[in-house]
């Protein structure tokens, strides 16, 4: 195996993070309480919009650990 292929397989490992937000948000079920409240907003709707943040915040942390030298 050369360098650049063992450089590509360790790299893919990182876009396993991307499934976070898929499992995260999968099972309504786990989120859907009015309860904790955050500012007035019921937990289902800050939770999901948590959800955006944290995918934005791994999609990059993605694209910088895999972009290409």
């Amino acid at each position: 195996m050369t360098g650049e292929q063992k450089s590509k397989k360790a790299s893919s490992w990182w876009y396993i993070l991307l499934l976070a937000p898929f499992v995260g948000t999968l099972w309504p079920a786990f989120y859907s309480y009015d309860e904790p409240r955050l500012a007035g907003i019921p937990f289902f709707y800050w939770y999901q919009f948590l959800w955006v943040i944290i995918s934005a915040v791994l999609t990059a942390v993605v694209y910088v650990a895999t972009k290409r030298k």
